[in-house]
């Protein structure tokens, strides 16, 4: 074979595996950020949830302990925050969520309390939990962002 085509074919085979490792290396790098942005999205999307069932369960829960007529609507936003939740989250923090919004009904079929019944409650061990049912699902939350490399 004459040197020419040997050099040219060397040329040729250097220049292809240099454009494929540096193709492969821009692929991986380009990969990488989108997993990292999709996962930083997930993790922003379920931050916002658990915020907005903290704050519509808080506001309910609280209404809960003062009436005993609860508006079927406002539950029907809590259940529909929680069925956004069985799509994104862990069982653990459906499971807790779940268990909020029952804790919830059954304050609003319970006695209505008052200022001057928080100490008494206070004073059980059971009711510590009863005074803050979004305790649990918190720490629901918080373990699944750990588990998922949140900070």
């Amino acid at each position: 074979m004459d040197p020419a085509y040997v050099s040219a074919f060397a040329g040729l085979a250097g220049a292809t595996i240099g454009g494929l490792t540096s193709l492969t290396a821009s692929w991986l790098t380009q990969h990488l950020q989108f997993r990292t942005q999709q996962r930083t999205s997930d993790l922003g999307r379920r931050e916002a949830l658990y915020k907005r069932f903290i704050e519509e369960a808080s506001k309910w829960y609280t209404d809960a302990i003062t009436h005993d007529q609860a508006e079927v609507a406002n539950l029907v936003n809590l259940y529909a925050l929680v069925s956004e939740m069985r799509m994104l989250s862990s069982p653990r923090v459906v499971e807790t969520a779940e268990r909020v919004v029952r804790v919830i009904i059954e304050t609003y079929l319970a006695p209505n309390k008052t200022i001057r019944d928080i100490p008494e409650l206070l004073d059980s061990d059971a009711m510590i939990d009863a005074m803050d049912p979004l305790r649990v699902f918190s720490e629901a939350c918080r373990e699944e962002f750990l588990a998922r490399g949140a900070a």
